[in-house]
């Protein structure tokens, strides 16, 4: 009777464990080709509208460069509207710097890779994170 029990118990146990992961959310990979130098990081943050420029995103990665390229995965990632931003931080501080007259020292992008001149937009880089997973390319 006890080992019936027990297998009971662990039979409930996976499939709530499998039932959590499912609701979990999706993978956003983020992959940029692009990068002038492997000086430094790349810094990745995933925002929602209240974010966007405003805060740190509700999931921030960051990764060394390999041959000018770097490859991030957002994990557990809700359905919902998104947008991400990138920056490669060369001197390793975790924020942009500018020059005197206000433009970026460093490279940096936005999901979508709108080109306008100004600040990244959460109107131009956002996108719908759906029930699947997710690649994006940024561009810098």
């Amino acid at each position: 009777m006890k080992t019936l029990t027990l297998i009971i118990v662990l039979l409930l146990s996976v499939s709530f464990n499998y039932a959590q992961e499912e609701k979990a959310g999706h993978s956003i990979t983020v992959t940029i080709e692009n990068i002038q130098n492997n000086n430094g990081n790349v810094l990745l943050s995933l925002h929602t509208e209240g974010t966007f420029m405003k805060a740190s995103g509700i999931q921030n990665l960051e990764s060394k460069i390999v041959d000018g390229q770097v490859s991030l995965t957002f994990e557990n990632v809700t359905p919902g509207t998104y947008a991400i931003m990138a920056l490669h931080d060369e001197n390793e501080n975790r924020k942009m710097d500018f020059q005197e007259n206000g433009m970026p020292k460093e490279a940096y992008g936005a999901s979508n890779n709108d080109m306008s001149f100004g600040p990244p937009q959460f109107s131009k880089a956002k996108f719908e994170m759906n029930d699947e997973n997710l690649e994006l390319k940024i561009i810098f």
